[in-house]
C-alpha cells in the first residue's frame, strides 16, 4: 500500500521508510519504557530481601534468576542467550535482517530475571535486541526487501539505544558504526528519525532530560583539562586498552569452559550464579573484616545496601560514586603512602571482570556495555588514585576525571568504536571539560586493542562462527586496489573469420571456456563467452557452417589495469559474464590476458582478511 501511494505521488523509492522508522521508535520507546520499570521494579523487590536478611541470602536471588532465565532462553528462544548485540549483527549478515519476534519478549524477561536478581550485566544488549526484533518484525510485516529489512532493524537498535540511555545521538552511531557500518545517507535518514521519536517519547513519559552519569559533583569544582596532565591521559588509554582487551578474552574462555562443562545446559547459568554469590560473599566478608571496605571514609563511594556488592547487577550506584571528587578525599593511608582506595579500586575491577564472566559466561542474559562502563570507572579510578600518590596529579585535578574518561576508554577498547564511545559518555554525563581527554584515551585504547586483538566484543563471537565481519573501510579497499593486483588467466584469441569449430577444438586443448576475439593486428574486437558456445552447441549441425563472427560479442568493456575494483566489479555486473579481458596499460587496444570474477572476489577478500589481521589457514 505504502509503495502504491509513492508511486502515484511520485515520491522517492524509500521515502515511506522514515514514516516506518518514525512508527518503530515510538513503538521502541514503549518496550524499552517497559523494560527498564520491570528491571526497577525487580532490583528494588531483590534489594529489599537482601537488606532484610543480610548476605547470607545472596545465593538465593541469584540461583532464582539464574535458573528462570536458563528455562525462558532454552526453551522459546536461544538468541536471548548471552549478550545480544552479536545475535543482531548475526541477523545482519546471516538471515537478511530477520529476527523472530518472540526474541524480544523473552530477552526482556530474560534479562530482568538475570540482572534484576544481581546478575553481573548491563541493560543495552536488551534493550538494542528488542529494538531490533520490533523493527525487524515491522520489516517482514512489510515483506520489505533485504537492505530495507536491515535499515529498519537498525532503527529499531538505535530507537532502543537512544530510549534506554537518554543517548539519541550515541545510539544513532551505535548503529552505524558497530551494527551496520554504514554512513549513507539512505541508512542515516530512517535511523535518526527512529532515535529522535523513541527519546522524544521517553522523556516525555518521564518528565525530564537528565544525564544518567551527570558528573555535576566534578563541575562544580571547575574541573578543565590540564596540558600537563596529556601523559597521564596517554598512559590511561593504554591501561585501559589492556583493561578491555582482558575483559574480552576473560568473558570469551567463560564461555568457552561452560560450553565444554559436560551438565545440562538449564544447570550451567546456576553453576555461574552460584560461581558470583560465592564472589559477592567473600567480598562482603572481607569488606566487613577492613580487607576491602565498603566505602570511602567520606562516604563519598555509595553502593547501596551493605549487603549488596557493589559489582552486582549493572553497577551504576558505584560509577555514580566513582564519578564524585568527595570519595577520594580523606581516606585511610596504608603502608607505602597509598590512600586505601587504590586496593579498593583493584579489588572492585578484578571482581566485576569475574562477576560479568560468571553471569553472561554461563548463559545469562543481559549486555556488556554497562560492565565495560564500570571497569573503565575503577580502571580509570585507579590510575587517578596511583598518580595522585605518586604527586603526579594537579592540584586542581581529581581521580574522579580519570574515572569518567576511563569509561570511555573501556567502552573503545571492547568495541573498537571510539567515536561512538566518545559520544556516549558525553551524552551519558553531559561534561564538555573532559571531552578532549575522552577523545585522546578513547583513541590510544582503541588503537592498543586492534594492535593486539583485531575483532571486537561483538565481532569476535561471529568470526567463531565463521562471519567475516567487514568494516567501513570494504568500499575503500574496492577502491584502492587496481587490476593489477588481481593475477589474469592467459588468455586465447582468435579471429573474426575462424570457424565455430576451431574454438571447440581450442577449448578442448587449452580448457579454456571464453576467448578474446582480435582483428588481424591483434587488438581487441569483442569475445565469445562460454555461454554464447553452450547455445551454439544445442544446433549441433550448424556447427560447420557458423563462423566466430556471428558468436561475438562487441558490446563487453574491457578491463584496463588501472581500473579500481570497485569499478571491475560494476562492469561484470552490467554484463554478466565470467570473464573480461585485460589489456595493456600503454595500448588499450591490446589484449594481455583475462580477468575472472572469480579471481576478483578471491583478491578481495584476501586484501579483506589483511585489513581484518586475520591470516588465512
Amino acid at each position: 500500500m505504502l509503495l502504491r501511494v509513492s508511486r502515484r505521488l511520485n515520491l522517492r523509492r524509500d521515502w515511506y521508510l522514515v514514516a516506518v522508522a518514525a512508527g518503530i521508535g515510538l513503538v521502541t520507546a514503549f518496550g524499552a519504557i517497559g523494560f527498564v520499570e520491570l528491571l526497577h521494579l525487580a532490583e528494588h523487590s531483590v534489594a529489599g530481601v537482601y537488606e532484610r536478611f543480610g548476605w547470607w541470602i545472596v545465593p538465593v536471588p541469584l540461583v532464582i534468576g539464574a535458573a528462570l532465565t536458563s528455562c525462558l532462553v532454552y526453551f522459546f528462544a536461544r538468541e536471548a542467550k548471552g549478550h545480544g548485540v552479536p545475535e543482531v549483527m548475526d541477523a545482519l549478515y546471516r538471515k537478511g535482517g530477520r529476527i523472530r519476534p518472540r526474541v524480544a519478549i523473552v530477552k526482556s524477561i530474560a534479562s530482568v530475571c538475570t540482572i534484576g536478581s544481581g546478575g553481573s550485566a548491563g541493560a543495552e544488549g536488551p534493550i538494542v535486541q528488542i529494538g531490533s526484533a520490533i523493527g525487524s518484525g515491522l520489516a517482514q510485516v512489510l515483506r520489505l526487501p533485504r537492505e530495507q529489512a536491515s535499515t529498519l532493524l537498525g532503527g529499531g537498535a538505535a530507537a532502543g539505544s537512544a530510549s534506554g540511555f537518554n543517548a539519541p545521538i550515541a545510539g544513532i552511531f551505535f548503529v552505524l558504526e558497530i551494527l551496520l557500518r554504514d554512513f549513507s545517507l539512505r541508512t542515516f535518514t530512517p535511523i535518526v528519525v527512529a532515535a529522535v521519536m523513541s527519546t522524544m517519547l521517553t522523556q516525555a513519559y518521564y518528565g525530564e532530560n537528565e544525564a544518567i552519569f551527570a558528573a555535576t559533583k566534578l563541575l562544580e569544582g571547575r574541573y578543565e583539562f590540564d596540558y600537563r596532565e596529556l601523559p597521564s591521559y596517554v598512559i590511561l588509554g593504554v591501561v585501559c586498552g589492556f583493561v578491555g582487551l582482558a575483559f574480552i578474552k576473560a568473558l570469551y574462555f567463560s564461555e568457552d569452559f561452560f560450553d565444554k562443562l559436560r551438565v545440562h545446559p538449564l544447570v550451567k547459568p546456576v553453576i555461574g550464579a552460584l560461581l558470583l554469590a560465592g564472589l559477592g560473599v567473600l567480598f562482603l566478608q572481607l569488606g566487613q573484616a577492613g580487607a576491602v571496605p565498603q566505602e570511602t571514609a567520606t562516604g563519598g563511594l555509595a553502593y547501596g545496601s551493605e549487603a549488596i556488592p557493589p559489582f552486582f547487577g549493572n553497577g551504576y550506584e558505584t560509577i555514580r560514586g566513582l564519578l564524585d571528587p568527595a570519595s577520594f578525599t580523606g581516606g585511610a593511608m596504608i603502608a607505602g603512602g597509598l590512600s586505601v582506595e587504590l586496593w579498593l579500586l583493584l579489588a572492585l575491577v578484578v571482581c566485576k571482570c569475574l562477576a560479568t564472566c560468571f553471569t553472561l559466561g554461563s548463559g545469562g542474559s543481559g549486555g556488556v556495555f554497562a560492565p565495560s562502563l564500570f571497569l573503565g570507572a575503577s580502571a580509570g579510578a585507579l590510575c587517578g588514585v596511583a598518580l595522585d600518590a605518586m604527586g603526579l596529579l594537579p592540584d586542581d585535578s581529581s581521580p574522579a576525571a580519570y574515572a569518567l574518561v576511563g569509561m570511555a576508554a573501556v567502552v573503545a577498547a571492547t568495541t573498537h568504536a571510539p567515536l561512538t564511545a566518545i559520544l556516549i559518555l558525553f551524552e551519558l554525563t553531559r561534561d564538555v571539560y573532559v571531552l578532549l581527554p575522552i577523545m585522546l584515551a578513547a583513541v590510544m585504547s582503541t588503537l592498543v586493542a586492534q594492535t593486539v586483538m583485531r575483532d571486537s566484543i561483538y565481532s569476535l563471537k561471529l568470526r567463531r562462527r565463521g562471519v567475516l565481519v567487514g568494516t567501513m573501510a570494504d568500499l575503500t579497499i574496492m577502491r584502492r586496489l587496481t587490476a593489477r593486483a588481481v593475477t589474469p588467466v592467459p588468455h586465447v584469441s582468435v579471429r573474426m573469420s575462424d570457424p565455430l569449430s576451431k574454438l571447440l577444438e581450442l577449448r578442448g586443448s587449452y580448457h579454456i571456456a571464453d576467448f578474446v576475439v582480435t582483428d588481424d593486428d591483434g587488438r581487441y574486437v569483442g569475445m565469445v563467452t562460454a555461454q554464447d558456445v553452450r547455445t551454439a552447441l544445442i544446433e549441433r549441425e550448424a556447427i560447420p557452417y557458423l563462423l566466430v563472427e556471428e558468436l561475438a560479442r562487441a558490446d563487453l568493456p574491457t578491463v584496463h589495469p588501472e581500473d579500481t575494483l570497485d569499478r571491475v566489479l560494476e562492469k561484470f555486473s552490467m554484463h554478466d559474464v565470467g570473464s573480461l579481458a585485460l589489456v595493456d596499460a600503454t595500448d588499450e587496444d591490446r589484449p594481455v590476458g583475462l580477468i575472472t570474477r572469480s579471481r576478483l572476489m578471491r583478491r578481495y577478500q584476501e586484501a579483506l582478511r589483511e585489513s581484518s589481521g586475520v591470516t588465512k589457514d
